[in-house]
Parts: C-alpha cells; structure tokens; sequence
C-alpha cells in the first residue's frame, strides 16, 4: 500500500508545476511514495496561519516570516535534526542571497529555500524603443519615465509594505532596529514620499495588482514599458509563455547609496510536525532541493530555483533569456525582513497604512505612528507567546 503525503503551494506555474514534476518523478524513483499537492492563491499564500495548515498537509511551501512562528510553536520539524550536515552545508554555501538563513531561526532549520525571489526591474524592449526610450538608470530617470505614464509597480498593500522597507534603506535607514519605532519620522515620511511620488505619475489600478497581475498586464498590453521593482518571475522571461516576453534586470540607483535594495522573498519546503511518515517527506524535501533537481527537473518545470547554481547555470539562463544571471545581484544584497514570533501581525496590517498614503497623501506622522503602533503590538504578542 502506497504511503500518501499532501502538499500545499500556491497557484501559480512557479508555485505548483515544479511540485508536481519533482514530486511525480519522486515517486517514480520511490514506488511505495505517492505525494499530492493542492494549491491557494497567492493571497491565502501570504496569510494562512500555517498553524491550522499543519493539521491538514505533510508538506507546505512557506514564506520565510514564518520561521519565527514555526520555531516557537514546533509544528514544522527542524530538519536540521533530520538531515545530514554536510547536505545543509552545501545548501548554505549555495545560497542566493540569505535564502537559506532567511528559514533558520532558534536553531531550526524550517524550511529548505526551494524558490528565491526579491523585486527585481522588468520591461518590454519593443514598448521602450517604439517610445525612444531606454531603462532607467536611477531613480529620477525613473520617475522622468513615470511622467509619460509607461511605469506600472505593484502596489497592494503587502507589496506597498516590501516597497517601504526598500526605501527606508534607500534613504539610509534599516527598519525594526529599535523596539519603539519602525524607523525615524524623517526617513520614514521620506519613504512614503518617494512611494508616493512615483505611484501618482503611474496609472491608478496599480493598487490592485500583485506581481502576477503586473506581469501579465505588461505582457498582454503595450502600454506599460517598465516596472522598477515587483518580486521577479522567470516565467515571463521565458519564450511560449506569455504574449510578449519580458527582459528583467537589476533595480535602478537612489542618490549615492547605490542600487536599491528590495526586500527578499521566495518560498521553503518544510516539512509538519504532524506528518505520519517524516522519513518519506524529508526524502522528498532533499530530493526537491537538490543542486542537480533544482539546475533541471525543478527549473525546466517553470520553478524559480533557489540553488545557486541553477542561477548561474547556462542552460537556465540560456532558456530564461538570462534572467537569472541578470538579476543574482538584486538577491544577493536583498534586505531579509523581521522574522520574530508575531512580526506577521505588524506585516498583516501595516502594508494598508503605507498603500493608504500612497493613494491620498495625507499626514505622513499618523501612517508612521499607526506602524508603530503595530510594531509594537507585534512585540507583546512575540513576548506573550514565549511566555
């Protein structure tokens, strides 16, 4: 009788194809194996509690947030107690960015960075060029490029948060580094009105996309020449995908502090404290995150790997028209947000406060005090929890 592991993703050709090629193949190689995944969408992706979904599924596809929580509570095992060293070694010395250690937390190793993602920059050639245009450079190019409306960025409220955090750094300032505020008044009301800046020179229903939706938008329409940041997908890079093809690079220069540095993404693979048959999913989960699985099977399957050497590899990039290789740099410095138990109730709320005064304006004091506020009733929650 075959051994029946279900999987959670989410509903997107890089969430759920690559799950479903590697897995078929795993139980290709493993007969007694059959594993089955479901997926959500890229919402429910962010904000189900993994607390009910470890109840339900063996293998889950988590973003990295969640390390903290998942810590704590133990209802992810730490695969570090299940997998060889040397194996984990070779995963952190092949990192893109902190991809790896963006999922270990307390000494838990919770996840194994199948995907890596940041916002990186995108445009149709064919749509800058018939405009006498070309990339943008750095931030004033940029916002002189918006001027003509042929900018779009994802702007819903848990990418207007990501966005935040991007410029708080720009103009010269990590958030979350005191327990009492997000970021100082002077930079955070910087950041917002740079945000917003840019947001009122592009078209008003960037507030409703996603990347996705960004993404499919500057393929199938030949209006939007350029977006400066949305979490990269290489799908749409990739001839046969989409309408039109999209060319991805790194994220133009703010002032002297250099290129921006967008806050990093992608997902893990974990494995529930629940799951009857550990030893199979952990298999699985090392079989997924494998250097030779993730250069071909997994990325050849429309993933979007997180293996260093899968970004670095010909082929992928020949196939990708060299996304990966054109936007490493843009991971590789990416800002890794707060992880701690309860932070998630700060990013769950806080994205509406800074879309808010992107789409108003307004008084930039009272969104940062609102951010604060959250910020501090996520540390008494992650206090109350350890409690």
């Amino acid at each position: 009788m075959s051994i029946v592991l279900r999987g959670i993703t989410w509903n997107h050709t890089r969430g759920f194809v690559p799950m479903a090629a590697t897995s078929q193949r795993f139980a290709e190689l493993n007969p007694d194996v059959d594993i089955r995944w479901e997926k959500r969408s890229l919402q429910e992706f962010a904000d189900a509690p993994i607390e009910k979904l470890v109840e339900q599924y063996d293998l889950l596809v988590i973003d990295h947030p969640w390390a903290g929580y998942a810590a704590r509570s133990k209802v992810l095992l730490p695969l570090n107690e299940y997998i060889n060293g040397d194996y984990l070694q070779d995963q952190a010395a092949h990192s893109v960015g902190v991809s790896h250690k963006s999922y270990e937390f307390d000494g838990s190793q919770t996840a194994l960075a199948i995907d890596a993602a940041a916002p990186v920059a995108s445009w149709r050639e064919d749509v800058l060029k018939r405009e006498g245009e070309t990339v943008p450079q750095d931030w004033d190019s940029l916002l002189r490029l918006a001027r003509k409306n042929m900018v779009a960025f994802p702007a819903i409220a848990i990418d207007s948060l990501m966005n935040f955090y991007t410029l708080c750094l720009a103009h010269g300032e990590e958030p979350f580094r005191s327990d009492e505020i997000v970021v100082s008044a002077e930079i955070g009301q910087a950041a917002l009105d740079s945000l917003r800046e840019l947001a009122a020179y592009c078209r008003s229903d960037i507030f409703g996309m996603n990347p996705i939706a960004v993404y499919e938008a500057m393929s199938r329409i030949d209006e939007i020449g350029y977006c400066p940041f949305a979490y990269g997908y290489s799908n749409y890079a990739r001839e046969g995908y989409s309408t039109k093809t999209l060319s991805f690079g790194d994220v133009v220069s703010f002032g002297a502090t250099g290129p921006l540095r967008t806050t990093l993404g992608g997902t893990g693979l974990a494995v529930s404290a629940f799951c009857a048959h550990k030893e199979e999913a952990v298999r699985y989960a090392q079989y997924a995150a494998s250097p030779e699985v993730q250069r071909t099977l997994y990325t050849m399957s429309g993933g979007q790997p997180g293996h260093r050497g899968a970004w670095t590899d010909e082929e992928t990039n020949r196939v990708s028209s060299r996304y990966f290789a054109g936007t490493l740099p843009a991971l590789d410095r990416a800002y890794m947000r707060p992880r701690y138990n309860g932070y998630l109730h700060f990013q769950d709320h806080a994205g509406d406060c800074v879309r808010e005064y992107m789409m108003h304006g307004g008084n930039a004091g009272r969104i940062l005090e609102r951010l604060n506020v959250l910020y501090r009733e996520s540390l008494i929650i992650s206090k109350e929890k350890q409690a």
